[in-house]
């Protein structure tokens, strides 16, 4: 009876170590699970961040070349504009000197 006894202790703390041992695998099975997804949040949040981060970029990159269109469309049609206003000055001194001429003719 007694030993009866000591095998049934001895079986009951060996169940209680292997119950020990399986909840501890499992807790460090589910911790690496965390950590795994941890990273991968972290990691696709990162890449989000960069990718924001790429397209704000580009935007900007974007307006300032628009920018700089606009400001040469507007220097090429102020030239334009000036030649154009030089021409009909020069055109007009010249009808204006021929007129004169006539005059005096």
């Amino acid at each position: 009876q007694g030993k009866a006894r000591q095998d049934k202790t001895r079986q009951d703390e060996t169940r209680r170590d292997k119950t020990r041992q399986d909840n501890t695998r499992q807790d460090k099975t589910r911790q690496d699970e965390t950590r795994q997804h941890k990273t991968r949040r972290d990691k696709t949040r990162r890449d989000k961040t960069r990718q924001h981060k790429t397209r704000r970029d580009e935007t900007r990159q974007d307006k300032t070349r628009q920018d700089k269109t606009r400001q040469n469309k507007t220097r090429q049609d102020e030239t334009r504009r000036d030649k154009t206003r030089r021409d009909k000055t020069r055109q007009h001194k010249t009808r204006q000197d021929k007129t004169r001429q006539d005059k005096t003719r």
